[in-house]
């Protein structure tokens, strides 16, 4: 499914809520939030009672946080899809959720409410095909699996597929420390062995890999 418009077809045209930020989110991957800002805190709430998602892009110029006088942040135009999962309420006006990434989406238009809030018209990207993980990229694959045991089960999706080209990269992707206009170049790549080939690359040149 893909909302936030309830019944849109598939690859078709749908509606949801964006939440620019200073990070990339991946299909598969974990995002911790502490939401204060009640425009996203109302947005949350509306999508734990539909059971419905919201966008997530790279701010590529201004600030997550609203401040007086300031225009709305500019964002990159393919972000992922975000469902709640665990959510607590600390104290009152905050919002711990952990979302999790689902689909890819280009965003074709957008509108800014008088609250601040972006609603986008998006189009979802369809899912890369499932590769096998070749056998020249299995070194990024024990790389992965010895930064997911350092990192523990709390920060890293439960659900592993270190056979699968696709999800080492994108995980690679996550935790290794790229600019964030690389992390979202890795979002836009449709292939999963060019995608594995740029990381290979980058950790050949930072010294954590043997070329």
């Amino acid at each position: 499914m893909f909302p936030f418009r309830r019944g849109a077809a598939q690859g078709q045209p749908a509606h949801l809520p964006l939440f620019p930020l200073h990070t990339v989110l991946y299909p598969g991957g974990q995002l911790p939030l502490r939401i204060f800002e009640q425009r996203y805190v109302e947005m949350a709430k509306a999508c734990l009672r539909d059971g419905s998602a919201f966008g997530v892009c790279l701010i590529r110029q201004g600030d997550e946080v609203a401040h007086p006088g300031s225009g709305p942040a500019e964002f990159a135009s393919v972000g992922t899809l975000a469902t709640i999962g665990p959510w607590d309420m600390p104290q009152l006006g905050i919002l711990q959720v952990t979302s999790t990434g689902g689909e890819r989406f280009e965003v074709r238009s957008h509108a800014v409410r008088a609250d601040g809030l972006v609603l986008a018209e998006v189009t979802p990207i369809p899912a890369e095909p499932a590769v096998a993980l070749p056998g020249a990229y299995a070194p990024l694959a024990q790389l992965l699996e010895l930064l997911a045991n350092r990192i523990g089960p709390r920060q890293f999706p439960a659900a592993r597929a270190f056979d699968d080209a696709s999800w080492v990269g994108y995980r690679l992707a996550e935790l290794l420390p790229l600019p964030l206009s690389i992390k979202q170049s890795m979002l836009e790549i449709n292939d999963a062995e060019v995608r594995l080939g740029v990381l290979r690359k980058f950790l050949v040149q930072q010294g954590l890999l043997q070329a």
